[in-house]
């Protein structure tokens, strides 16, 4: 990863400041933020509203690689995102404006959010006093929202783009993108930020007429002011705060036309729109692919941005997957092989996009299945065996089990390394045992399953407890027995069919592991692929 934090403790603070921020305010703000520890340390009077909590703290909702994401006592229902860049290397003026449901009584509103400096909070169009702590904002707002009240928050902010190392905002070579997943959202803009919390958005940014604006969804109006454009995009499906997607540069924006009329727009540096053509022109035949296997394209659009960024990975932000420029104009990999990348993040659409993760260590769901079909459409277009993908994972699982825990319990990362949770055991051990359920169940029923989850769990969450009771349903028969071990076990069971194949304990994960079982979030391609074929 090419991230380095720019963010430092800062000492609790209320109140507002001016909006939009000015400069030569260094020593106000100074003054305001000792000021700030002083108010906290004696409290507000009554009279100027509800008392602020004496230790306010951040909260989450217990997730177990991620226990501070995520805050409980409420429910997102729409983000409306409203960002003024100006470049690349300075902050970001914004209004993120949040509406949600209370599912218990409020006294105290937490958020997600850092790497930003907070101006004013209202709640309900009141102005609300709040409080920074760890990477919460705390907001109290003027009266307790009661139980089951829809209420809306308005947060006016800053976003920088300047730190990075723990994601958000990405650096490119003319302007930015963002990469949020898993757990950085917060580090753009304030939200909940767990993917159990889905929402509809709305973003308008502002920018430089020059510069071309994309984001997650489909374009609304666009206003063109004096020198500045302001663009307008709408999601028609809920997401997941670790999927949202801004693109600003000096971008070109291809159309075309996937199945069933699909509009298609992909977003490319404009200087290398016809040498990466070929690239784009692959995508409706994935799409076409990935429809025989999963069902109808689960989204209103669908495209590929191509950033020209060091970024070292792929992500699936939805309906609009990111890639680095590296991959496709390298020449360091097959042809094949970058199309069944493009494949992995496709797949991530119906599986981690549509159908989100209920927890983090739910993770293998999504990976799982995007290496499966990852390593499906190398095997169906002849140039990579699926079986002995399989068979090498299969030799490699209890390594990556007693490194990083069973696929859907995976230990949690090192503080400093918190994307460390993408790991082989996720992607090709979660692939694993995908192909051992097939071979139990039959490959009929199994493609009755992969059908079914994405039609039941649509635009929702699941866990893992929900794909054990959906397989057993759809195979006629009770598969905990079976999947548990594979899915939670110390040491991988048997592969049905295949009583030959033995685990290679004493290899080291890492050193043989094929760079497809890292092909996801954080995937760095300069080895030669695994299983390569002539051609």
């Amino acid at each position: 990863m090419t991230f380095s934090s720019g963010c430092r403790p800062r000492p609790p603070r209320t109140g507002r400041r001016p909006w939009p921020p000015r400069t030569g305010r260094r020593r106000t703000a100074l003054v305001a933020a000792a000021m700030a520890a002083v108010f906290l340390a004696v409290g507000p009077s009554s009279a100027a509203g509800p008392v602020i909590p004496p230790h306010p703290k951040p909260l989450g909702i217990g997730d177990p690689l991620f226990p501070q994401l995520g805050n409980p006592g409420y429910d997102v229902t729409a983000y409306d995102l409203a960002f003024d860049y100006h470049r690349q290397d300075r902050p970001l003026d914004a209004v993120t404006t949040i509406d949600a449901r209370a599912t218990a009584a409020l006294r105290t509103i937490n958020l997600d959010f850092t790497q930003g400096i907070v101006d004013s909070v209202r709640v309900d169009g009141a102005r609300a006093r709040f409080v920074t702590t760890g990477e919460d904002l705390v907001i109290i707002p003027s009266a307790p929202v009661r139980r089951g009240a829809a209420f809306r928050i308005t947060v006016r902010h800053t976003s920088d783009p300047r730190g990075g190392a723990s994601g958000g905002w990405v650096r490119t070579s003319d302007g930015l993108a963002m990469a949020n997943q898993a757990n950085a959202a917060h580090r753009v803009f304030p939200c909940n930020d767990h993917p159990s919390d889905k929402a509809r958005f709305t973003f308008r940014i502002t920018a430089p007429k020059s510069l071309t604006v994309v984001a997650n969804g489909q374009p609304g109006q666009r206003v063109r002011k004096g020198s500045r454009t302001t663009w307008t995009y709408r999601l028609a499906h809920p997401m997941a705060t670790e999927l949202a997607q801004i693109s600003i540069g000096r971008s070109a924006v291809p159309h075309r036309t996937g199945p069933h009329g699909l509009p298609m727009r992909d977003v490319v540096p404009a200087a290398d729109r016809t040498r990466l053509e070929k690239w784009l022109a692959r995508t409706p035949g994935q799409l076409g692919w990935m429809e025989k296997k999963a069902g109808r394209y689960p989204f209103e659009n669908y495209g590929v941005l191509i950033a020209h960024a060091t970024t070292g990975f792929e992500l699936e932000t939805q309906t609009l997957s990111l890639f680095e420029r590296d991959l496709f104009t390298s020449g360091q990999l097959p042809r094949w092989y970058i199309e069944s990348i493009m494949v992995h993040e496709l797949a991530h659409q119906w599986f981690g996009d549509s159908v989100s993760p209920r927890r983090w260590s739910d993770l293998w769901l999504n990976e799982g299945h995007a290496t499966w079909y990852e390593a499906l459409y190398a095997d169906e277009h002849g140039k990579a065996s699926l079986k002995g993908r399989m068979r090498k994972a299969y030799g490699q699982s209890d390594t990556w089990r007693a490194e990083a825990g069973p696929p859907a319990a995976p230990k949690p990362a090192d503080p400093d390394q918190q994307i460390g949770i993408f790991r082989p055991i996720v992607y090709d051990g979660g692939a694993l045992v995908l192909y051992a359920l097939r071979q139990r169940i039959g490959r009929a029923a199994f493609e009755r399953l992969e059908r079914q989850w994405v039609i039941r769990h649509r635009d929702g969450v699941a866990s893992t407890a929900d794909f054990i009771r959906l397989a057993s349903e759809v195979a006629g028969r009770d598969l905990s027995g079976f999947l548990r071990p594979w899915l939670y076990g110390r040491t991988t069971p048997p592969m049905p069919g295949h009583p030959d194949w033995k685990p290679a304990a004493q290899q080291t994960a890492e050193g043989a592991a094929p760079p497809g079982a890292r092909a996801g979030r954080h995937a760095v391609r300069h080895a030669v692929p695994w299983a390569v074929k002539p051609g």
